[in-house]
């Protein structure tokens, strides 16, 4: 395997799983590939440790003793900001959504191979990299502009945060990527399959329902109305248009 990338040097993984050999095994491969990795095998006790060490990414199994990766990631979600890959050894992609819908960045069905884990782990740790490290005082050049503002809606990337009426908007990693995403195009409709490769850099399989849970989680946060909304439209059959004067 190649050597790991200079983004992930150093960040720290948190694996929640209560197979004692399958998480020794993954913290090998990772800890090999330059990331620093601790293991918990306890639900409840995840909860305590990530709000204590916030770690840069959480691994979590979603049949846990204690609690399950549900419960710790909906519980976590207040406090913790950071991307979370669920893994789940089911296929009802029934899993996968509820997983979402709690505050899951994505998924892996298990079993997992690792080099396709740890090529997750990356892609979820470069967005939010890139996303703090890539603005420059005031937008640099002022071609890529770190700070937008739609009437009653700003949304920073540079401090990763958004407010509506001078509120601050409570978003996950993932969430603020999709509503960076979709502001920083505003009146232009961009498809699921964009939106799929530019947030997740894997092929669009037709079938995944992350985006669209995700709009229907960002939705109501940013003060649109879920049944008729006038911010984040759906353009039937092409995808998801911001609208930039709503």
């Amino acid at each position: 395997m190649d050597g790991v990338e200079q983004t992930s040097e150093g960040w720290h993984v948190l694996i929640v799983e209560d197979d004692e050999r399958l998480a020794n095994l993954t913290r090998d491969y990772l800890e090999s590939n330059g990331l620093q990795v601790a293991v918990e095998e306890n639900g409840t006790q995840a909860v305590e440790r990530i709000r204590q060490e916030k770690p840069d990414v959480v691994v979590l199994d979603l049949m846990l003793p204690g609690e399950d990766g549900l419960s710790v990631c909906r519980r976590v979600r207040p406090f913790y900001n950071g991307p979370i890959l669920m893994l789940t050894a089911r296929t009802d992609d029934m899993d996968q959504v509820v997983g979402l819908e709690m505050g899951a960045d994505d998924y892996v069905s298990k079993p997992v191979r690792p080099r396709v884990l740890l090529a997750r782990i990356r892609a979820l740790l470069r967005r939010t990299g890139d996303s703090v490290g890539s603005e420059s005082a005031d937008g640099g050049d002022g071609e890529d502009p770190v700070r937008l503002t739609f009437n009653d809606l700003v949304v920073d990337r540079s401090m990763r945060e958004a407010w509506l009426n001078d509120e601050g908007i409570d978003l996950t990693s993932a969430e603020f990527d999709l509503l960076w995403l979709l502001a920083s195009r505003a009146g232009q409709v961009l498809s699921r399959e964009e939106i799929f490769t530019a947030l997740r850099g894997i092929e669009y399989d037709g079938q995944d329902r992350s985006i669209d849970v995700r709009v229907s989680r960002i939705r109501p946060k940013i003060g649109d109305d879920p049944v008729h909304p006038r911010r984040i439209k759906t353009v039937r059959s092409k995808g998801y248009l911001f609208v930039r004067d709503a």
